[in-house]
């Protein structure tokens, strides 16, 4: 009979435990599911919905993402009381359930062990003197029997102790899971922070690039403006209509007469054979071009400047072709023929001519007459660009060379 309520009495307390240890994992899981998780939410928060168009509002994009940080730590503020919230929710349970247990088994145990013997013995009840001389006098009695099935109870209560130990554990790694992934939220946090500033500081650059372009332009348009105002009150005045002969005064110079004649600096230099540069001594005699003059002289430069700049086109041309028939390893020599003089005197000018401006020139003798040839060059490209350096060098003067095979 004993036997039968105390094992009653152990499985109606296994049965407790587990609905009880079912219900706070039913408990536990509710919380988890209602609690959002912070590492999405972070990732929706860090992701950029559109990429925000570049603007020179230096301050807005500042003021923009000081609030955006400012939201991103309120949010991981709150993710973390969540976190603690519930840390100290589930110790709390963990806490109370594992006290329950203890009294539970304590009063299981001071309930089910025996003080003097089987009280449930129909003879114990009738006779308590007896069952009192019995238990002393006869040590072979029955009713030793109820402290040797007292085992079960002590097994009992170790599982409970053991099922609280694991719970134990469970929330202990709970809250070091709970902490690591606090941690790889700050990580993230912080790694979102730094390409925030990375963002920040790239558009502030492009920004700053974009600024100094504008200022740029526009100083180059004021310049330009400029100019053209020069060039209109230039227009206004005339240069006189005849040569004007002048003498040079104390802290006169070739641009403040240039401006007070309205002439330009170049023409008034050319006119006189000196350089822009060159400083004026005080009696010199100058002469003012005219405007006639003032319009060839700018003519001349002109067409100088034009030739100096084809002259160092064709010399550019000739070294790429030589670099490109070494290149190449084009076969055959080519020469250029500059002139055929009618004998080999006149020849012998035009070639002493090319010689002096720098060219290797050779001389052949025709039916037709004398060849001056300027050569040999490797390749027809790099003879052809040759041809055009001799057509526009101005210390040779002439326009029509050619190209002929040499041999």
């Amino acid at each position: 009979m004993n036997f039968s309520r105390q094992a009653l009495l152990g499985i109606g307390m296994i049965i407790g435990g587990s609905v009880m240890l079912y219900a706070m994992a039913q408990q536990i899981g509710t919380d988890k599911e209602t609690t959002p998780p912070p590492a999405i939410v972070e990732q929706s928060s860090t992701k950029p919905a559109s990429t925000p168009p570049l603007t020179t509002d230096i301050d807005t994009e500042k003021r923009i993402l000081a609030q955006k940080q400012q939201e991103r730590a309120a949010r991981v503020a709150a993710q973390e009381r969540r976190a603690q919230q519930f840390l100290a929710e589930q110790e709390s349970a963990e806490a109370k359930a594992l006290a329950k247990s203890r009294a539970e088994n304590q009063q299981y145990v001071a309930n089910t062990t025996p003080v003097g013997g089987d009280s449930d013995s129909p003879e114990a009840a009738q006779n308590p003197a007896l069952n009192q001389s019995t238990v002393v006098t006869t040590p072979t009695t029955p009713t030793v029997q109820p402290r040797a099935e007292a085992t079960p109870v002590s097994v009992t209560t170790t599982d409970n102790d053991t099922q609280a130990k694991e719970q134990a554990e469970a929330a202990k790694q709970a809250k070091a899971k709970e902490q690591a992934a606090a941690k790889e939220r700050a990580e993230a946090q912080a790694k979102a922070e730094k390409e925030a500033q990375a963002q920040a500081e790239a558009k502030e650059a492009e920004a700053k690039r974009r600024a100094e372009e504008q200022a740029t332009a526009k100083q180059k348009q004021q310049e330009s403006e400029k100019q053209q105002e020069q060039k209109a009150e230039a227009a206004k005045k005339e240069a006189p209509k005849s040569p004007t002969d002048y003498t040079v005064k104390r802290g006169d110079g070739l641009i403040k007469l240039a401006r007070q004649y309205n002439v330009p600096v170049e023409a008034l230099a050319q006119a006189n054979d000196l350089s822009p540069s060159t400083s004026l001594q005080v009696g010199q005699a100058l002469t003012i071009p005219s405007r006639k003059q003032v319009a060839r002289l700018e003519r001349e430069a002109a067409a100088a400047k034009k030739a100096a700049e084809a002259e160092r086109t064709a010399k550019q041309k000739l070294r790429e072709a030589r670099q490109e028939v070494k290149e190449t390893d084009a076969k055959g020599s080519f020469g250029v023929q500059v002139a055929l003089a009618k004998n080999q005197a006149a020849a012998d000018d035009v070639a002493e001519k090319l010689k002096s401006a720098g060219y290797q020139v050779k001389t052949s003798a025709t039916s037709r007459g004398v060849r001056v040839i300027v050569g040999p060059e490797r390749g027809k490209v790099a003879a052809l660009a040759l041809k055009d350096k001799i057509n526009t060098d101005p210390n040779v003067d002439t326009n029509g060379a050619w190209v002929l095979y040499w041999r």
